[in-house]
């Protein structure tokens, strides 16, 4: 892709909507006029999504001069087609699936619960719009101090950035591009055209038959929301497992969920070739050898990310890179020491809670000659998918394929009496202490609600807090997390070996 390409406001956003409109009001602002450029800045951002964002606004109220350039929407991809969408559609595709499902509960609804999908996405629309607000380029300029600047960022050299026909000399300066969908080479794709979780939400009609290229997170969230929302999803995955960076029994409750819901899954699945027929788009399959054509109305492709690396001027300014991404140490330098990377342009953990964080390890190396180190980031991620997946650490796959030997004490939700009051008894609480110590190294929770649950387990790990600690932490009961209590408990159980035991009795009696 050129990087002129990618100069255009953004797509996915619906000409006349008033609430892209507003969108655009606030995070590229039509007739916007850069600043003329100071001196020379403490710190020069290419990028203003969440790492670039956190990084202008941290370091600008530390008292630095910082310019800001971004030559698409503020925001990124979190606000713009992520986080923020994704997230609002599947609160629409809940409700719906809740409503279909309240006879399990004793409740009999009136009528049978309806999707009006125009509404649905203009809900998503909407709320994009109300918080893009905190991404604007005017909050930026007029409440923050930065320097805003609407264009094309590109390194002249070690120490000067250009854009829109200016110069910004800088101290230092941080390199947040991000990522952008990965588009297989498939023969026909182009031709037929799909879409990405970029122009997903822009959709103007719920498609009948939806196919879905992918069964990663975003893959099985939009697989799930589109089922429920009226359309017949198919998932496509070359792995033998949806979700392949989970555990599998993991991914194979996931996938039960989604096989229950209607989604027809094909695991071990490659798409071969796209084609157009009578009118409709086919999918040529193969699978294990055999050939199947699907019919569908839209294709999204959800195969992964690819960084944003086009036009930068790296080579200029001596970065190196890699088809990962930009290249960095564990401080975030790159192999030009004047300049950082921060985010999804160099992080494995392409999730907005990591560029937020990555962004404030930066801040501190660049600025204040911190040593901060991402290796010491302890960072949860979690698939929205029902049930909902959320990981922290190692996952019990990776100790063994580490050699890393681990205790793992399990406490399923189906014996957790607030799950069971509530009817959502799917999925676990699973963690992974050092073996024979009391030290978590990973913990992985499914079921509802599981990512409102993890960051219990990021803070004990983040703060060397144990698991047998975690026991004597009151739980206000009945609730889901009393599960976390519960492995705790189960942990100190462990530590009342025969021999205790016998001590304890020894006492009991003498003290009788």
């Amino acid at each position: 892709m050129n990087p002129e390409d990618l100069d255009a406001p953004g797509p996915g956003l619906l000409p006349g909507d008033p609430h892209d409109e507003k969108l655009l009001r606030n995070v590229h602002p039509p007739g916007w006029k850069n600043p003329i450029p100071a001196h020379r800045y403490d710190l020069v951002i290419i990028g203003a999504g969440t790492a670039g964002l956190v990084a202008a606004a941290g370091a600008a109220g530390l008292g630095a001069r910082v310019a800001l350039i971004e030559r698409q929407l503020m925001g990124g991809d979190c606000l713009n087609s992520g986080c923020v969408p994704s997230k609002t559609l599947i609160r629409s595709a809940t409700a719906i699936a809740a409503a279909r499902d309240t006879h399990r509960l004793g409740v009999r609804a009136p009528s049978p619960a309806e999707t009006d999908f125009h509404a649905v996405m203009e809900r998503v629309r909407a709320i994009r719009a109300r918080i893009s607000h905190n991404d604007s380029a005017h909050r930026f300029r007029d409440e923050l101090g930065v320097d805003v600047f609407i264009g094309h960022g590109t390194f002249l050299d070690s120490r000067r950035i250009g854009v829109d026909g200016a110069s910004l000399s800088f101290r230092k300066a941080v390199v947040a591009t991000g990522t952008s969908p990965l588009v297989p080479k498939i023969e026909g794709l182009d031709r037929i055209g799909y879409r990405t979780h970029e122009t997903l939400f822009s959709l103007p009609s719920l498609p009948q038959r939806l196919g879905v290229l992918g069964a990663g997170p975003i893959g099985c969230e939009m697989a799930q929301a589109f089922q429920r929302l009226g359309a017949r999803v198919t998932v496509i995955e070359r792995a033998d497992q949806v979700l392949p960076r989970e555990d599998p029994d993991v991914a194979e409750l996931v996938e039960t969920s989604l096989s229950a819901e209607g989604v027809d899954v094909r695991l071990g699945t490659s798409l071969f070739e796209v084609g157009e027929r009578a009118g409709e788009k086919t999918l040529t399959l193969d699978s294990g050898g055999l050939s199947e054509n699907l019919v569908v109305d839209e294709i999204v492709v959800a195969t992964g990310r690819t960084p944003n690396l086009a036009g930068l001027g790296l080579e200029e300014a001596g970065i190196e890179h890699s088809p990962q991404g930009i290249l960095v140490d564990d401080r975030l330098r790159t192999t030009n020491p004047r300049v950082f990377a921060a985010g999804d342009i160099c992080l494995d953990t392409h999730f907005t809670h990591a560029a937020d964080f990555s962004a404030r390890t930066v801040i501190q190396n660049a600025l204040f000659f911190g040593r901060k180190k991402r290796s010491s980031l302890t960072i949860p991620w979690c698939t929205y998918t029902d049930p909902e997946v959320a990981r922290v650490g190692l996952g019990a796959r990776e100790a063994e394929s580490r050699g890393i030997a681990i205790d793992t004490f399990v406490r399923h939700f189906e014996d957790v009496d607030r799950a069971i009051a509530d009817g959502e008894e799917t999925g676990f609480v699973r963690i992974h202490t050092e073996r024979g110590r009391d030290r978590i190294l990973g913990a992985t929770i499914v079921g509802h609600r599981a990512s409102e649950m993890i960051g219990e387990i990021v803070l004990a790990m983040d703060a060397g807090i144990g698991l047998g600690r975690l026991a004597s932490v009151i739980h206000p009961y009945p609730t889901r997390s009393e599960a976390i209590r519960q492995c705790g408990d189960a942990y100190n159980r462990t530590r009342l070996t025969p021999r205790t035991r016998r001590l304890f009795e020894i006492v009991l009696a003498w003290l009788r």
